[in-house]
C-alpha cells in the first residue's frame, strides 16, 4: 500500500532522498513569502510596505541591523559574486561580512527571537528583512545558481481577506535580459490557488524568479514555489 494519496512509495522515497542532498547533482529550494499590501505591481516580500517591488541590490558586502536583539546572530543565504551558493552569519549591529553576495534569498534568526525588524542590507541597501517575532524571512524571491537550471514544479497563492479580487504574477528575468511574465492567476473572496506544473518550467542559470500581487483592495497575501535545481 502506498503511504501517500499523491506518490508511489519509490516516488515518495526519491523526493525525501532529494529532500535529504542523497540525489546527486539535485537538490530542492521551497521559497514562501507572506505580505500585507494595498499596492499594485509588488513583490511578496517583507518589506513591502515601504519598498514594494524587491530593489536587486548591486552586488557587496552584507550587514543585519535592528532596533533590538544587538549582538544576535542572523544567517543570511544567497549567492556569492560568482553566483554560486553562500551562506554566512553575521551579528545584528557588527561587522558587514567579508564575503560578497550577488543575491540574498534568505535570512533566519540563528540563536534568539527578533523582537523588532531585522533589516539585512548588501552594500548598505537593503535586501531583505526578518518580520518582527517571525525568526526568518517571508520572501517569495530566488536567483539560480551559477551552473544550474531550475524547474518550476509548483506554485499557491493565498489570501487573507474575502471581497478582494487578487491577482499572482510569476516573473522571471534571465541573466542580462529583462523580466518576463511566465504566469498569471486571478483568485476573488479569500481563495487559494494551487497549480501544479506537469511538465516543469525551466529557468536557466543566474535567472531571477519572483512572484509579485495586485491586490483591488488591502489584503494578506502569501505565495510559495517550489523548484528543483539541477547541476550542483
Amino acid at each position: 500500500m502506498a503511504v501517500s494519496r499523491y506518490f508511489s512509495n519509490s516516488q515518495l522515497a526519491e523526493r525525501v532522498n532529494i529532500a535529504k542532498g542523497k540525489t546527486l547533482g539535485v537538490s530542492h529550494i521551497n521559497k514562501f513569502g507572506f505580505t500585507g499590501t494595498d499596492t499594485s505591481a509588488s513583490t511578496i516580500w517583507d518589506a513591502n510596505g515601504t519598498t514594494p517591488l524587491y530593489p536587486y541590490p548591486d552586488a557587496g558586502v552584507v550587514a543585519a541591523t535592528s532596533g533590538q536583539n544587538s549582538g544576535a546572530s542572523v544567517e543570511v543565504q544567497g549567492l556569492d559574486a560568482n553566483y554560486l551558493p553562500q551562506t554566512v552569519t553575521v551579528t545584528i549591529g557588527g561587522s558587514a561580512s567579508t564575503e560578497t553576495f550577488s543575491r540574498v534569498f534568505r535570512a533566519r534568526m540563528v540563536d534568539t527571537n527578533n523582537d523588532a525588524n531585522v533589516d539585512i542590507t548588501v552594500g548598505g541597501s537593503l535586501a531583505a528583512r526578518i518580520s518582527t517575532d517571525n525568526g526568518q524571512t517571508l520572501m517569495a524571491v530566488y536567483t539560480v545558481p551559477a551552473g544550474c537550471k531550475g524547474y518550476l514544479m509548483k506554485f499557491v497563492g493565498t489570501t487573507d481577506k474575502a471581497n478582494v479580487d487578487v491577482k499572482y504574477k510569476i516573473f522571471a528575468r534571465p541573466s542580462g535580459g529583462t523580466f518576463n511574465l511566465k504566469g498569471e492567476f486571478g483568485t476573488q473572496g479569500g481563495n487559494p490557488i494551487m497549480y501544479e506544473y506537469m511538465i516543469p518550467l525551466e529557468f536557466d542559470e543566474k535567472t531571477d524568479i519572483k512572484i509579485d500581487v495586485d491586490n483591488s483592495a488591502t489584503a494578506g497575501c502569501g505565495a510559495t514555489f517550489d523548484l528543483l535545481i539541477t547541476g550542483h
